[in-house]
């Protein structure tokens, strides 16, 4: 079984080196930057000529891009490779609403498609450790599922096409949540002449000890904000889960919140950064 992997972004490179480590057939790989390509086939990849030289080769064909345009081109551009037989697993965090779309114009081809974006950040990229949400029928899923444990070693499957990557807006935009959370509280604590280390150390006594604390109270205190994952990438997602919440007409307060935020923090340039680079955003509100 051959596969394919377009996009070898900050996720996607590790991810295809995981592949090509793990996997006892060839491994095409596809990007936009030919550096990246270059990367992979020092790695053990093959480079394709494009897109849709790697879906007329792969069995198997992975997609890990930015946004749902990206998609919506990608799957446009490779259709006419496409057919029974052939497999595609869209990585990406998007619109739900357009993985389902693109899902079915892939469908129509005859070839199946899952949605299965992941979680957790670059580290655990490498280390093959990332968690999976799968979208798909369960036949679908059982030949999938190999495939992601090459990736990643927390997979579930949350239903039928479009599943995945609705839970991945869910779990992003609490995410979200908490490290504002995280970033209000501390910078009060602060105000207060609480430092972050003792005000961490602290919080893990009680019911207030979380990850985004945890992980990131180093970060905030040496205010290097070296990118696991991007404020533009959250700036995204925050808005994705707001346009979901707005279809099934639920209010969300404190999500609306997080996205002023995250508005506000692409406004002062620190897209580039890491998400948690938003606590400067709060140091600067004014009450």
């Amino acid at each position: 079984m051959k596969i394919g992997f377009i996009g070898l972004g900050i996720m996607g490179e590790s991810m295809c080196e995981n592949i090509v480590k793990k996997h006892d057939d060839t491994v095409y790989c596809s990007d936009m930057v030919p550096e990246k390509v270059e990367k992979l086939a020092a790695a053990g990849a093959v480079a394709a000529e494009g897109n849709a030289d790697l879906a007329e080769k792969a069995d198997v064909i992975i997609s890990m891009v930015p946004k749902s345009e990206h998609v919506r081109a990608v799957y446009t551009e490779i259709l006419p490779k496409l057919g029974k037989g052939k497999i595609c697993i869209d990585m990406s965090t998007i619109d739900p609403s357009v993985s389902v779309e693109v899902a079915e114009m892939v469908k129509q081809t005859g070839a199946q498609f899952a949605d299965a974006p992941v979680v957790k950040s670059k580290p655990a990229a490498i280390a093959g450790k990332l968690g999976i949400y799968v979208g798909c029928d369960e036949d679908l899923y059982a030949k999938v599922e190999p495939i992601l444990a090459y990736m990643g070693e927390n997979i579930i499957r949350m239903g039928e096409n479009g599943a995945g990557i609705t839970m991945k807006i869910l779990h992003n935009a609490l995410v979200g949540q908490i490290q504002n959370g995280v970033n209000e509280v501390s910078n009060l604590a602060a105000v207060c002449g609480i430092d972050i280390q003792t005000f961490a150390k602290a919080i893990s006594y009680g019911g207030g000890q979380n990850f985004y604390l945890d992980s990131k109270k180093d970060v905030i205190e040496k205010n290097d904000f070296t990118t696991a994952f991007s404020v533009e990438n959250m700036n995204k997602d925050v808005h994705i889960c707001q346009n979901l919440a707005k279809e099934h007409g639920l209010p969300m307060p404190g999500e609306q919140n997080v996205v002023r935020i995250y508005e506000k923090a692409m406004e002062a340039g620190y897209g580039k950064e890491d998400f948690s680079a938003t606590v400067k955003v709060v140091r600067e509100e004014k009450a």
